[in-house]
């Protein structure tokens, strides 16, 4: 099976795309947040505006927002570093990512790709993603283990 830039799958059950390095909270922003951001601070270019629009649109339309089935699944509270992560079988999904990769590389914004057959407890889960709430100790969300792109 192939996805992500003609690459070979992973054999693992999940994959994330986050930022390499924690912000001033401690957390990993996953890809979409962090062009968002980029976005939000003015940095985009046109065609990246366009970009992030068009995919954000597909995405909507495609993917599950796992807060409109269950409000409180971020919930800082009640699930602590939850966080998405594709399913592999979803590569369709994770095509679509390389895009976002891109804008990431091209505005030097570190990113990683993490692989896991289990990344934490699921606290949802449906055809495409799961959120996980990572088990007490785990590194995962804290270390990339699949190392990184600055561009």
């Amino acid at each position: 099976m192939t996805g992500f830039g003609g690459s070979r799958v992973s054999s693992l059950s999940y994959v994330r795309f986050q930022a390499a390095r924690p912000d001033r909270h401690g957390r990993h922003p996953g890809v979409f947040g962090l062009v968002n951001g980029l976005w939000a601070a003015g940095h985009l270019s046109a065609g990246e505006v366009r970009f992030r629009r068009e995919g954000n649109d597909w995405f909507s339309e495609n993917l599950t927002n796992p807060s409109d089935i269950d409000p409180a699944v971020y919930d800082r509270a009640r699930h602590p570093g939850a966080a998405s992560w594709f399913k592999t079988s979803a590569v369709s999904m994770i095509d679509r990512v390389e895009g976002y990769l891109a804008i990431l590389d091209a505005h030097g914004v570190e990113w990683a790709r993490l692989d896991s057959a289990a990344p934490g407890e699921i606290v949802y889960d449906d055809a495409e993603q799961v959120v996980v709430v990572p088990f007490s100790g785990n590194h995962l969300l804290r270390e990339p283990i699949s190392g990184y792109s600055t561009g």
